[in-house]
């Protein structure tokens, strides 16, 4: 069974998708690649793993630096896609790497590890807005490059607090 919650934030409301167990997903509102069958979803704010997510973000748009590893976390996804993943979740808050750090770290191509960064299905938590072009350039986010660069901001923010 698959649950769904929205949590009202700062970007708009984030549709948050959980197995019951873990968080499986996190959307911002018209992002690519939306969970797709979302809207069939039994909604239900009383799961577990919601409430813990709740807390993240709440922590996270005070300006605080939450604790990922809390969080139960199940994005569906390849074997490469998921190393990618992992590798994003070891990106302190507040910092950023190229797709070509990524690359390196992971024996692959920039193009590769950006296809694996494009699809990553937990938003914000898994901090794909983190990683940046070759030349610093706000490349490409499945939630809009303005919804990157305010993200980037209050991570930046929140550290000079």
């Amino acid at each position: 069974m698959e649950y769904r919650t929205v949590y009202p934030s700062p970007l708009g409301p984030l549709t948050l998708a959980s197995d019951g167990a873990a968080l499986t997903g996190l959307w911002l509102a018209g992002q690519r690649y939306f969970g797709g069958g979302a809207a069939a979803w039994e909604e239900k704010d009383d799961v577990p793993v919601f409430i813990d997510a709740r807390l993240w973000l709440d922590s996270y748009f005070a300006g605080e630096e939450p604790a990922g590893d809390e969080l139960p976390l199940l994005p569906a996804g390849t074997d490469f896609q998921q190393r990618v993943w992992q590798q994003l979740l070891q990106i302190p808050c507040g910092e950023t790497r190229t797709y070509g750090d990524l690359a390196a770290a992971l024996g692959s191509s920039a193009r590769a590890v950006g296809g694996a960064v494009g699809r990553n299905p937990i938003s914000i938590i898994i901090p794909c807005h983190r990683v940046l072009g070759a030349d610093g350039s706000l490349t490409g986010y499945a939630g809009g490059t303005e919804c990157k660069r305010w993200l980037l901001a209050h991570e930046e923010l929140s550290r000079q607090e």
